[in-house]
């Protein structure tokens, strides 16, 4: 291709022989000749030139103008200065304004070579800067990618002077100022715990064990800001070498596991809460049966004795055992999200209300109670005796930590939770919720306890003062509602307990009102089928006593039979819901298709997935459970018996569990 040249030149001699010169040295050229200012400027702007040869005066114009115009527009367009006459003061002004060479009129051999050597140079700056902008343009990816990353990248070099901190790295440390900042202030300004509780020696930081040679692989670091909740992270690092082995430097990746860490923590929690509702479950049943027994029969017995008879008293310390024992159980099943609930709408602060007198007998006097009721407030969907029993429990946990007295505040308030307190809070899900909140003056709890506060069994009371299932069974029912629950406390600085319940845009429904003493009598005949025989008997013994006609028997199929060669009616079904063979939802189904009035009610020590879906009950399903009062039974018969319509007969089989 020929070179293409822009020739500034006034004299057409002059031209000619500088265009025979450079052919004439093997140069093939394209001449595009510019006699003037205008001419020139026309051409640097119309054509992309290859050189500029230009002399130094011309009329009107010169040279040194012509080498500014250029160096304006084109910065490393090679210009050659082909002058008849050239001071040597010229001659330094022409080189100093960037001209790249200049050759005299008289001495045109040395125009080939200087033409050649300045295309060459003209090349390799070229070259030069391509390359230098390829660089540029790598380490503004390499920075911007680095920026990008949430791995935390810190680098350094072999004196220990930080050459990279990213974004995520600044974040870890508290830091915004995108500047590097000395690698004492990071150290300074950060507190570093190798296990979350042990503080690191400065020596034994990831990045300065990588700077003496060592190959860091998964070290785990509690990073502890000032303001700023605890961040735990996974380090990883290594030196920085030369070809020959030198050292350059060092660099650590910093992987965030805050969340995974909490995952973990929530994963452990509820395989330990998994296995415990495993073990209620599995000794409910049986358990429950016992109970039954012992709390009917020691009824029946107190009834039996005249009134000062002092065996009334030894009788009421076995139906109080019982009482606590079935108490335990129900715990027990409420921290594992086995309590059958019945949800309904409900307004908290009504709720709260007829709680007021109750929660202040248990209290003592000692302990002023303030309620305070938001606003328009929100409705909820919640069994009303899990709500009151989250409350009772976390009213008396505030009196036990005030042993001298204090004050107990129980407020209620609408509250949405967005993504943002989601991710800082574990557990918690956006939304609309309503919030309980119950506040004391207590002693309150360290970081330690409040790790286990939740924990089944975890007690700090002394030995025989508490079971450890009471804020465990506060924590059961929150989260058998799809709630979530929070605890801030100090040493003596009391403690705070918030729980936020979904809230609903239904109307509430009345709150039941307390249950009558006096245990409602009837006339119908009931059939009770129940395979342990001490748990039947006395239910059968009860439903005598309260005027009711019974059969009985243990037996499922015999149950079906009786039910068959009855002459009068059966007007209710008793059944346990776990029998030998045949479970008592199917019992059910055989009955009513004899009996289509025949009205049922189900018992159970825990629950099963025949009448129960994920705790709640199903509607329209009588179900009583064990262990329970007697009073509690005629209670429950009386309603069922009571009910406007009889359970609808069911269209597909259920497991029994």
């Amino acid at each position: 291709m020929p070179l293409r040249i822009l020739h500034l030149e006034d004299e057409p001699n002059d031209v000619e022989l500088i265009r025979a010169t450079l052919e004439n040295d093997g140069l093939m050229c394209e001449l595009d000749v510019a006699t003037g200012r205008e001419e020139f400027l026309a051409a640097l702007d119309r054509d992309r030139m290859e050189l500029v040869l230009s002399d130094f005066a011309l009329p009107g114009f010169d040279g040194l103008s012509a080498l500014r115009m250029v160096r304006e527009r084109t910065p490393e367009l090679p210009f050659i200065i082909v002058s008849g006459t050239l001071g040597e003061e010229a001659a330094i002004e022409a080189l100093r304004s960037g001209a790249t060479d200049y050759v005299l009129k008289d001495r045109l051999s040395r125009l080939g070579p200087a033409v050649r050597r300045a295309i060459e140079e003209a090349a390799e700056r070229r070259k030069r800067r391509q390359v230098e902008e390829a660089l540029h343009h790598d380490r503004q990816f390499l920075r911007a990618l680095l920026e990008s990353l949430e791995v935390g990248i810190i680098a350094c070099d072999a004196s220990g002077t930080l050459t990279h901190f990213n974004r995520a790295a600044r974040e870890f440390h508290g830091l915004q100022d995108q500047d590097l900042p000395p690698l004492q202030e990071v150290i300074r300004g950060s507190l570093f715990r190798a296990d979350g509780k042990t503080i690191m020696k400065q020596e034994d930081l990831p990045l300065l064990r990588a700077l003496r040679g060592e190959r860091v692989r998964n070290a785990e670091v509690t990073i502890v800001l000032r303001e700023a909740p605890p961040r735990a992270v996974l380090v990883g690092g290594r030196p920085v070498l030369d070809a020959r082995g030198r050292m350059l430097g060092a660099v650590v990746a910093i992987h965030d596991i805050t969340e995974r860490k909490q995952l973990e923590g929530q994963l452990r929690q509820a395989q330990k809460m998994e296995a415990v509702g495993r073990l209620a479950g599995g000794i409910a049943h049986d358990f429950n049966n016992l109970l039954n027994v012992i709390t009917g029969y020691g009824e029946l017995l107190s009834d039996h004795f005249p009134a000062g008879d002092p065996m009334i008293a030894r009788v009421d310390q076995i139906r109080k055992a019982a009482q606590r024992a079935a108490s335990l159980t129900r715990q027990l099943l409420a921290f594992s999200r086995k309590q059958v609930i019945e949800p309904r709408v409900i307004d908290l602060n009504v709720l709260l209300a007829d709680l007021d007198k109750m929660l202040r007998r248990v209290i003592g006097e000692d302990i002023e109670l303030t309620t305070v009721q938001g606003e328009d407030l929100g409705r909820i969907k919640a069994d009303p005796g899990q709500i009151e029993q989250i409350v009772m429990n976390l009213s008396i946990n505030a009196r036990d930590a005030m042993p001298q007295g204090g004050r107990l505040k129980v407020e209620t308030a609408n509250a949405d939770l967005d993504a943002a307190f989601a991710r800082q809070h574990p557990g918690a899900r956006p939304g609309s919720y309503v919030m309980l909140a119950v506040s004391d003056t207590g002693v309150g709890m360290d970081a330690e306890t409040r790790s286990h506060v939740f924990e089944p069994f975890f007690t700090t009371k002394e030995t025989g003062k508490g079971t450890g299932l009471g804020l465990a069974t506060v924590y059961g029912i929150v989260k058998q509602n799809l709630g979530y629950i929070s605890l801030s406390s100090e040493p003596g600085r009391g403690a705070t307990f918030r729980i936020f319940l979904p809230r609903v845009n239904e109307s509430p429904e009345a709150l039941q009102a307390r249950e009558s003493a006096v245990p409602p009598r009837g006339t119908e005949t009931v059939l009770v089928v129940e395979d342990e025989d001490a748990v039947r008997h006395v239910i059968g013994e009860a439903l005598r006593q309260f005027g009711y006609t019974v059969l009985e028997t243990g037996d499922a199929e015999e149950g079906v039979r009786l039910c068959e060669a009855h002459a009068g009616p059966i007007h209710l079904l008793v059944t346990d819901m776990v029998m030998p063979k045949v479970s008592g939802r199917v019992l059910a189904r055989r009955v009513m298709a004899h009996r289509a009035g025949v009205k049922v009610l189900y018992m159970s020590g825990y629950t099963d997935g025949a009448v129960v879906q994920s705790g709640v009950l199903e509607p329209g399903i009588s179900f009583l459970q064990k262990p329970f009062t007697l009073a509690a039974l005629a209670r429950k018969v009386r309603q069922t018996l009571d009910a406007q319509e009889p359970e609808a007969a069911p269209h597909r089989e259920r497991s029994a569990g």
